[in-house]
């Protein structure tokens, strides 16, 4: 099971000293935290992408390469890539392009995301944000499986004798996550393809979630790629911990009450009930951990929100120590110990290549 630490990239003023950092320090703050969080033993980085403010992270590819290049085992991801808003041939290119950089430590998370703004922006009508996921998406993967491509769609020119530039590391494209909060179709897609399905499982209660990944995994078991319990989930969620639990409480208040979303909604007290976010101590932020699985099954990734609502970076780092040192190796040992021997692990580009050989190995045998 894979362990990582996603962020949106949100330029907040800080609630207790009404500092707002430049968008320079939040950016450099990406970064540290994405070295931080190699150097605690987790594998993923995830950055969202957005072009309005109050977020930075509008070029993922550059940030992300930066950061590959300034680590060793990181995975580092989007947590958003807009499918919707981004030409299919550019995502090709820039992401084959990073997986070279990145020596295939990358992986891209699809999804349409939840800014309505951002469609004309791009030349796009939101009225048709499913229809574009889909049509995007499958002219996406045909760039990354096929050398040269013949296209014609709703949404952009034909292509005639197209070939993306460069080809996927090691002929093998990136794993692709489809990343959804509400959208069955997105569920649908991820489960046709038989690529990963994420939910960002911050803003809604456990039952939502639980419903959304049983579809997935009852399509992907459908479409004949292995059984439900084999279709491949990641979850996101938002974490505070300090040794004592009152602490972490009195500290995360402030930032909770002035966040960007839900701050002025609920209180503290009854958003962590009706959601996943735990704020508190490392063993409560285990115990809570642990319980995804009685509603989601096993899952192959978890990702955490630990930077949002004008954290200071020195607060940030800090929490990647105790994910690193105290929450991490007991949900990595409890979730291994519980997990059955035929579910998978999570993809990785190793993975997908001696698959792939694998594959092929047993077309040669069956045309001998």
């Amino acid at each position: 099971m894979q362990f990582g630490v996603f962020t949106v990239g949100d330029v907040t003023p800080d609630p207790t000293t009404g500092r707002t950092p430049s968008e320079a320090e939040r950016i450099q703050a990406m970064v540290r935290i994405a070295q931080k969080a190699e150097e605690v033993g987790l594998e993923v980085f995830a950055t969202g992408e957005h072009h309005n403010p109050p977020f930075v992270p509008s070029s993922p590819t550059t940030l992300l390469g930066h950061i590959a290049a300034l680590t060793e085992r990181l995975v580092v991801s989007t947590s958003t890539t807009l499918i919707t808003t981004n030409d299919p041939v550019k995502i090709a290119e820039d992401y084959a392009m990073l997986q070279h950089l990145a020596g295939g430590r990358v992986d891209l998370m699809m999804g349409r995301g939840n800014s309505g703004p951002v469609y004309p922006w791009f030349g796009q009508d939101i009225r048709n944000g499913i229809e574009l996921a889909i049509e995007n998406y499958a002219l996406l993967r045909r760039l990354w499986d096929e050398d040269v491509v013949d296209w014609e769609g709703r949404f952009r020119t034909p292509l005639h004798g197209f070939t993306s530039t460069p080809r996927p590391l090691d002929d093998v494209a990136p794993f692709v996550w489809h990343g959804s909060i509400r959208s069955p179709e997105i569920a649908e897609q991820a489960a046709y393809y038989g690529d990963g399905f994420f939910h960002n499982h911050i803003f809604w209660p456990a039952s939502h979630t639980q419903q959304m990944v049983e579809f997935y995994r009852r399509r992907f078991e459908h479409y004949g790629h292995g059984s439900a319990d084999q279709a491949i989930v990641g979850l996101g969620g938002q974490v505070f911990m300090r040794k004592r639990s009152q602490d972490a409480i009195d500290e995360f208040r402030p930032y909770f009450d002035h966040a960007p979303v839900y701050g002025g909604g609920p209180s503290l007290e009854d958003f962590s009930t009706q959601t996943p976010l735990t704020v508190g101590s490392p063993a409560e932020v285990i115990d809570r951990t642990l319980g995804f699985r009685e509603y989601v099954g096993d899952y192959q990734r978890q990702l955490f929100l630990i930077d949002y609502a004008g954290l200071p970076l020195k607060t940030v780092l800090e929490q990647l120590d105790l994910l690193g040192e105290e929450v991490v190796p007991v949900l990595r040992r409890e979730f291994a110990a519980l997990r059955p021997a035929h579910v998978p692990d999570a993809p990785t580009h190793e993975s997908l290549v001696a698959a792939k050989a694998v594959a092929a190995g047993g077309v040669e045998l069956a045309s001998a």
